[in-house]
Order: C-alpha cells, then structure tokens, then sequence
C-alpha cells in the first residue's frame, strides 16, 4: 500500500498492511521546534549549527520536512493555510536564535526584538505600529495570547464584529490551495491533511482572542468567553450561525479548488475537556454546537470524499455518542490520561464509529518524564489497543513539546517502527 492508500484504509475501519503514522500534518500532532532540532540531529539529518523552520509561530512548531518524513515513515503531509495565526505567510525566512540555543528560521514578519525584559513580541499580520498580540516570555518556549478586550454593552454585542477574522476565501487563497494540492497529490503518495477553512472552528479559544486581528471587537477575554457559553446563548448561537454560513462557503470554494485530492480536513479546534470533566455539559453541547457541527459534516459528506477531523482535548467521553451523530469521523488527540478517557473502553464503545487520530503516548507524563523503557511499554501497549480492526493512525497525545529527552524521542519512533513491521 502506498502511505495514502494506508490511510484511508484505517479510515474505512480496516487493518491497512502497516499501522498508519503521523507527525505534523496538522497544528495539534507536530513537534516543538527545540525537540525537533534535537531529533534531526540524533537521526544524522540536520548539523549541530543547522536551523528548523518555525512553521506554527504561535505554538512554536517546527516544520516536519522530506528527509524526516522519509526516515520516520511518516504517512500524512499537510496542506497548511496560506497565512498563520498571527495573519502574516510563513514566507522570506530569517535566522534567529531560540531562548535555549535552538538555531531556527522564522518568517519575515516574524518579531526577534526583544523588550528591555528579553519578552519577545508578536503583532497582528507583523504589524508593529498597532498593540501586540502574543508574548514569548523570556525563556519560555510558546507564546501566550495578549488579552486585548474592550469595555462593552451587552446590547452593543455585533455578531459581525465577533466573526470578523472568518473572513471568505480569496481567489489568490484558491489559487494557493489549487496549486499546493495539485503538486502533494501527484508529487507524494501521502494522504493529504488540510487545515481547514474560516468558519468551522465554532468557540476555538485560540481564535477568541483574536490574534490575527489589529483591533479586535466583541468577546475577546477567554473567561469571559467560557462565561458565555452560559449567559449569552442566544448571542453566541447568531455568532455560530454566521460562522457556519462563512464556513460552508468557505468549504464550497475550497472543493471547486481541490476537489478529492485531500483525503481528511480539520473541522474543529475547539476543547470541551479539561482534564476530570467536559468543559460543558451535554445540553450544551446539543444547543450551541451540535446543530451547526452537524451542518459543516453533512454537507461534506454529502459533496466531498473528505473525512472529517475534530480536534478536543481532555475528558469528552461523555460527549462522544453525540460528537459521533454530529457526523465527525476523527477524533484527536483522544487524551488517555484523563477521566474516563480508558483506551479500551474507547475502542470497544466508539471503534466503529471513529477514527483515533492519536492517543500514541501520553505527551504530559511519559514522554517527558519516563524512560525509555517506559515509553516503548506503553506505546506497544496503546497500539495492541487502538489499532486492531483498524480505525486508528498513531499520533502522539497532541503535539510533542518542548524538552523532551532525545533519548525518548527516539524510542518512540523506535517503537512504532518496530510494531509497524510486526505483522
């Protein structure tokens, strides 16, 4: 099977030939730029004073080229967003030295001067005449976004204000995504991940802030957007409403652009889990998301070939049976380490229904804290688990973060490689 055909394949819900592989095909399964660095350079691929491209700005991700994909057995490549959450291309490169030594390539936009604290700065569409959006503290390894709410009336509330970074595709975007389609399908056999398009993230809290935005409008403060979910449903549905509207166009004219030649597309960021409980009830769930979820998945299955991706961290086991009638095929990053979320009671009660898009290694604890030995028991363990019946493309449990030790890092690919072969 070629690496496309492998996924789909798991998709379908049967055991390809190998066991699907993934690693920075989207923004919530990549690698930190640090730990990336290190592995390419365990590996042979990168000299000590070579960079890695910084392809998430914003989470600090590093960009997963060719040669890795091809020495890790990587299945899956990404057709990104023409722009990043900061609004500006990932375009022009220039050097720059990271906190812990770690010699990367950022974009031209990209801000490397420091404040008189050592802070490092990010501005809406690299805009450094207007109010910052996001800081990396000095020796952090992310940044966090800058909280930028206005005073405001409640009957003031514009649902157009509250959508405007979901803007519609361009003909320069169509253009973008005909043309890097075109060349991932016939140039690679991966199967071909798309980030998604404006719209659909209904209440992803890295869009809330609105960082891409040079003044943002309506509910910009993550507590008082999480407050709202309550006490102002009927606003927050005309605002998903909207969205949906944008979305679905948005998802029109990306299909006219790339027709069938992606194979799985991102639908929604947003988390409902913390780590002992959902976000939100179920009655909640049902009222402000489940009806216009529903609407984005019909209408891509009822036009496209397209599997459909939602992205929800922590425990959401209670929300699964109507995430599953919402129409989502994918569930990621299937966080193992929270309430409820046991691996093998999620194969057994949702195996068939869903895809699980990760849930390789729990990224919180063993990665960064175990042995080696450790952490080749427990990705053998998770994978007996997952990917019998098929239905499963191992990924790590979200992205892989900084300071991991090399030595784990090479375990963990050690490990699936050798699973992979077993058979």
């Amino acid at each position: 099977m070629t690496s496309r055909e492998r996924v789909i394949t798991a998709l379908q819900h049967r055991e390809p030939d190998l066991l699907p592989f993934d690693l920075g095909s989207t923004l919530v399964t990549g690698i930190h730029v640090s730990s990336l660095r290190k592995l390419k350079v365990a590996l042979g691929l990168c000299k000590k004073d070579e960079p890695v491209k910084v392809v998430d700005p914003f989470q600090m991700l590093g960009e997963v080229d060719k040669p890795l994909r091809k020495v890790l057995g990587i299945d899956t490549i990404p057709l990104l967003a023409p722009k990043n959450f900061f609004g500006f291309a990932n375009e022009n490169w220039k050097p720059w030295t990271f906190f812990d030594g770690t010699p990367l390539l950022v974009p031209e936009k990209f801000n490397t001067v420091p404040d008189e604290e050592g802070n490092i700065y990010q501005y809406p569409e690299g805009d450094t005449t207007v109010a910052p959006s996001a800081k990396l503290p000095k020796g952090g390894f992310y940044h966090d976004a800058l909280i930028r709410q206005k005073p405001f009336d409640d009957a003031e509330l514009s649902v157009e204000d509250q959508v405007e970074e979901f803007t519609l595709l361009s003909e320069e975007d169509l253009s973008y995504y005909a043309t890097e389609a075109k060349r991932l399908f016939e140039e690679t056999d991966y199967a071909i991940v798309s980030s998604g398009v404006p719209g659909t993230n209904l209440g992803d809290i890295a869009f809330v802030p609105g960082i891409n935005l040079k003044d943002p409008k309506g509910i910009r403060d993550v507590e008082e957007w999480y407050i709202s979910l309550i006490t102002r449903q009927p606003f927050l549905t005309k605002v998903f409403a909207r969205m949906t509207e944008i979305g679905i166009e948005n998802l029109k004219r990306l299909h006219q652009a790339v027709g069938e030649r992606i194979q799985i597309i991102v639908v929604s960021g947003t988390d409902f889990g913390s780590q002992h409980a959902p976000f939100i009830s179920k009655e909640v769930y049902r009222k402000l998301f489940k009806p216009f979820h529903t609407q984005v998945n019909q209408w891509i299955h009822e036009n496209t070939t397209w599997k459909t991706f939602i992205h929800t961290c922590g425990s959401i086991y209670e929300l699964l049976p109507d995430l599953v009638e919402a129409g989502f095929d994918i569930l990621n990053p299937v966080q193992i380490s929270a309430y409820q979320m046991d691996p093998e009671t999620l194969k057994r009660e949702f195996g068939s229904s869903l895809t699980f898009w990760g849930g390789g290694v729990n990224t919180q604890e063993t990665l960064p804290f175990k042995t080696p030995k450790e952490v080749k028991e427990e990705v053998q363990k998770l994978i007996h688990t997952f990917h019998r019946g098929g239905g499963f493309v191992f990924a790590t449990v979200h992205n892989i973060q900084s300071v991991i030790p090399v030595e784990n890092l090479l375990a963990l690919f050690e490990i699936v490689n050798e699973f992979r072969f077993l058979r």
